[in-house]
């Protein structure tokens, strides 16, 4: 019987071995990445990539002119498929590779070939991250949609768009969420894509809109062909981006439940503030004004999600929507720049101006998180200045080095008549030929 039972121990104890050794090899050895974290931000990121689709899709759609709205929703679809590639091969790696110069990542993780564990000090895998990460970049070129909406040619846009997404976004997404020069040399802050969202989407819309120049038929069909089907667009905006700011905190804690509660707030605020002027403005609030005042504070609020007080959010959001409103009316009015749903107007003034009131508003006596070391309001703000500005900069620059370049290949617009012929096909319920 004894023999039987030391035998039968020595079996048990070879069999543990393995596991023993396991549990004793580095803690590096084993998977560091924490489950509720990751279903979390799986769960931001799918969440996040409805904000574009179907969420924007439906949002520039609805305020095209009659006939466009097909149009759009195939130009964002088109420019969500190309662009979702281009991050799997190579975007990702231009913007979150391993840091060289601090302008553009290194090329590890071409093809998605070569992620890590966990991302950086985070306790979720790489791979969700760049799951996350996408919708981001997917959302900044389709959010660029609004501003040439009924006279860009289809082939244009989505070759555009793409060449957009590597030369514009890769870049500035890795000069400040993937260790570059704005982060980390002049401490540049962008919580959630204030700056590398908004800022680039907006500026770029604005020079991409003055290339284009005005549509012929502006002013001949109601400027909002289907304001309900917009209305719900922003409504699907709206969850996916407040999902996007809780998820920026790479974590479910506390940081991602203020960011959420900051970005509603501050969307609630844009929301009221626009129909607010609306009223005084025109005698009556409208559903697009309703829309824009969304957007405008989700743009403006982007920047400091999870580093500012609800009550900032909400001052954030109302001045996000003034600045907006103000933008547009001399865009249209003074300027006469077509640039269709005003995205420069709502998204990039209000992610510029969200980003630079940052600033101010980290200070932890206006109930902010507080400044990183060295830092105080003025340097904070020469900081935001600095970031804002570069980014602005190589926004309009690319952008118009990009549209040419694809111009030379494909024409940037439709004709005038294929222009009118879109739209007037669409009430004998044809095709519009915008898109070709």
């Amino acid at each position: 019987m004894t023999k039987k039972l030391v035998a039968t121990l020595g079996l048990a104890a070879l069999i543990a071995w393995p596991t023993l050794a396991l549990a004793q090899a580095e803690p590096g050895a084993l998977d560091a990445a924490d489950s509720g974290d990751t279903a979390w931000l799986l769960t931001a990121a799918v969440l996040g990539l409805i904000a574009a689709l179907p969420g924007l899709a439906l949002y520039y759609a609805g305020r095209a002119q009659r006939g466009g709205f097909v149009a759009v929703a195939m130009q964002a679809g088109a420019i969500v498929a190309v662009v979702s590639l281009l991050w799997v091969m190579v975007g990702y790696t231009l913007a979150f590779g391993t840091v060289g110069s601090g302008w553009l990542g290194a090329g590890n993780a071409w093809m998605l070939l070569d992620l890590g564990n966990v991302r950086g000090d985070s306790a979720v895998p790489e791979s969700a991250f760049v799951l996350f990460e996408l919708a981001f970049a997917l959302i900044a070129p389709v959010l660029m949609t609004g501003a040439w909406i009924d006279r860009a040619r289809f082939g244009w846009v989505v070759a555009f768009s793409a060449l957009w997404s590597l030369m514009v976004y890769a870049p500035v997404a890795h000069w400040i969420w993937g260790g570059g020069w704005l982060a980390n040399r002049l401490g540049t802050i962008d919580y959630a894509g204030g700056i590398v969202v908004h800022t680039t989407a907006g500026v770029s819309a604005l020079v991409v809109a003055l290339l284009l120049g005005r549509r012929a038929t502006l002013g001949e069909h109601p400027a909002a062909n289907a304001p309900g089907l917009s209305l719900g667009g922003t409504f699907l905006a709206w969850i996916g981006s407040i999902s996007l700011a809780g998820g920026a905190a790479l974590a479910a804690n506390d940081d991602a439940a203020s960011a959420i509660i900051n970005t509603h707030a501050a969307a609630c605020a844009g929301a009221l503030t626009w129909l607010l002027i609306d009223r005084i403005a025109t005698g009556k609030a409208r559903a697009p004004g309703l829309g824009s005042g969304v957007i405008a504070g989700l743009a403006a609020i982007s920047s400091s999600a999870g580093l500012v007080a609800p009550g900032a959010a909400i001052l954030f959001g109302a001045v996000g929507a003034l600045a907006g409103y103000v933008t547009v009316t001399l865009l249209r009015d003074r300027l006469a720049i077509d640039d269709t749903a005003g995205v420069f107007a709502v998204n990039g003034v209000g992610g510029m101006v969200g980003a630079v009131m940052l600033a101010l508003f980290l200070a932890p006596v206006l109930g902010g998180t507080g400044y990183g070391e060295g830092f105080g309001p003025v340097r904070q703000l020469l900081a935001q200045g600095v970031g804002v500005g570069a980014v602005a900069a190589w926004s309009a620059i690319a952008s118009v080095i990009a549209g040419l370049m694809v111009s030379m290949v494909v024409p940037m617009r439709v004709t005038e008549a294929e222009e009118r012929a879109g739209l007037d096909a669409s009430s004998h319920g044809e095709p519009a030929t915008a898109t070709d």
